[in-house]
C-alpha cells in the first residue's frame, strides 16, 4: 500500500514539471535570417530611338518584255525545237510548220514574174518600134511626105506602145511584190526567236494545227525583270523614280537584292487606291516570271523603343525581361515585341521610356533579388 501512495505522487510531481515546461514561450526573431548577396548586372536605361519606317510590299516578278508567238500561216506543225524553261538565242529556231502550200504560192508567184517579164520585153520591143515609127513620119510631115491620116495613125500606135509598156511595168512590179510576199509566208513557216530569252509557254505540239494569230511559244527577255507591287496613296509622296529599294525574293532561299525604282504609274486605281509601282530587278541567276517577292520601301523615320535582344527571357509561350525598380530589385514584367533591328528587338508593349533594365540577366538572376549594377 505504502509502495502505490510513493509512485502515485512520483507521477504527479513529473506531470507538474511538465506543463511547468510547456508553458514557457519562444519569442520570435531569435533565429538568423540568411541574408542573399546583390546579383551583379549591367543595368541600362530605356529611351526612345529614331528609325527609319519600312513599308513592306507584297509584289510579283515580272519580266519586262514578254513576247507570244503566232503562226501567220495555215499549217500543220511539223517540228518544236524548244520546251518550256529553255533558254534560247536570237535567230534560233523554234517552230518548223508546213510549207508545202506556201511553197506552191511561191513557184506560182515565181511563175507569173517571169510571164509578167516575158510581156514587159515584148512590149519594150514594141514601143521602141513604134517611137521610130513616130520619128520617121513627123520629119515627112515636115516635108509633106506623108497625109494627115497616116501621122495620125501612126502617132496612135505609138501612144499605145507607150500605155502597153507602162502597163507590162506595172504587172512585172505586182509580180514581183506577190514573190516577196510568197516568200516571206514561205519564212515564216520556220519561227525563230525574236531576242535572247527564256521558254516561259509552249501551247503547241507536233501536229497541231497552227493557225494565224494563234499563241505558239512565249518568251521572256534575258535579264530585264521587274516586280511590279501597288503602293497606297498613303505614302506615294515617299517614293521617286531612282530610289534604291530592298527586295526579297522567296522561291529563292529568300535572297535579298537591291531594285531600282523605274516606273511610278501616274494615276491610282480607282477601286484600292494604290499606285502602280514598277522596280528594276539585277540580272540574278534563278529569277522567274510570277515568282513572289517583298519589296522594302524606306519611307519617314518614327520614334520606337529599342532594347538589345540579349535582356529578353523566353520562357514558354511568354516573353519578360527584368526591370530594376528604385530599390535596387529585380521584377520580371510581361513585354510584347516587335520588329528585329540587327541586334535590337522593338519593344511594343510593357517598358516605357525610362524604365531600368538588366542588359544581360545572369543565370543566378530571379525575381525578387537585389541588383548591383556593374558596367
Amino acid at each position: 500500500m505504502r509502495k502505490n501512495k510513493q509512485f502515485f505522487y512520483f507521477i504527479v510531481v513529473t506531470a507538474v514539471f511538465l506543463l511547468m515546461g510547456c508553458g514557457e514561450k519562444i519569442e520570435p526573431g531569435n533565429a538568423e535570417q540568411i541574408k542573399k548577396k546583390p546579383v551583379k548586372a549591367p543595368v541600362a536605361i530605356t529611351s526612345i530611338s529614331r528609325q527609319p519606317f519600312t513599308y513592306e510590299a507584297v509584289g510579283t516578278v515580272k519580266a519586262k518584255a514578254i513576247s507570244t508567238l503566232s503562226s501567220k500561216i495555215l499549217g500543220a506543225v511539223m517540228a518544236v525545237f524548244v520546251q518550256g524553261g529553255d533558254t534560247v538565242e536570237q535567230g534560233q529556231k523554234l517552230i518548223a510548220i508546213d510549207d508545202h502550200q506556201v511553197s506552191a504560192q511561191l513557184r506560182e508567184a515565181e511563175a507569173a514574174l517571169a510571164q509578167a517579164r516575158r510581156a514587159e520585153t515584148a512590149a519594150i520591143a514594141g514601143a521602141e518600134l513604134a517611137m521610130a515609127t513616130y520619128a520617121r513620119y513627123r520629119n515627112l510631115m515636115k516635108d509633106a511626105s506623108a497625109s494627115p491620116q497616116e501621122f495620125d495613125e501612126i502617132k496612135s500606135r505609138y501612144q499605145q506602145a507607150q500605155a502597153g509598156l507602162a502597163a507590162a511595168k506595172q504587172r512585172v512590179k505586182q509580180a514581183e511584190a506577190s514573190v516577196s510576199a510568197a516568200f516571206d509566208r514561205k519564212k515564216d513557216a520556220l519561227i525563230r526567236a525574236p531576242f535572247d530569252g527564256r521558254v516561259s509557254a509552249k501551247m503547241i505540239d507536233v501536229g497541231d494545227l497552227a493557225a494565224p494569230g494563234k499563241p505558239l511559244l512565249i518568251l521572256e527577255k534575258k535579264g530585264n525583270y521587274y516586280a511590279n507591287l501597288e503602293l497606297p496613296e498613303t505614302h506615294i509622296g515617299s517614293v521617286t523614280h531612282g530610289q534604291i529599294v530592298t527586295v526579297v525574293i522567296q522561291a529563292l532561299n529568300n535572297r535579298s537584292m537591291g531594285g531600282t525604282v523605274e516606273e511610278i504609274f501616274p494615276a491610282a486605281d480607282e477601286r484600292s487606291r494604290s499606285f502602280l509601282i514598277k522596280v528594276k530587278l539585277p540580272d540574278e541567276a534563278g529569277l522567274r516570271s510570277g515568282m513572289f517577292a517583298r519589296v522594302f520601301i524606306p519611307l519617314d523615320e518614327i520614334g520606337m523603343l529599342l532594347i538589345p535582344s540579349t535582356a529578353v527571357i523566353h520562357s514558354g509561350q511568354l516573353t519578360g525581361i527584368y526591370i530594376v525598380d528604385d530599390n535596387h530589385t529585380a521584377r520580371f514584367r510581361l513585354i510584347r515585341t516587335g520588329r528585329i533591328f540587327g541586334a535590337s528587338l522593338e519593344v511594343l508593349s510593357g517598358l516605357k521610356e525610362g524604365d531600368r533594365y538588366v542588359v544581360v540577366p545572369p543565370p543566378t538572376l530571379s525575381n525578387g533579388d537585389r541588383v548591383e549594377v556593374v558596367s
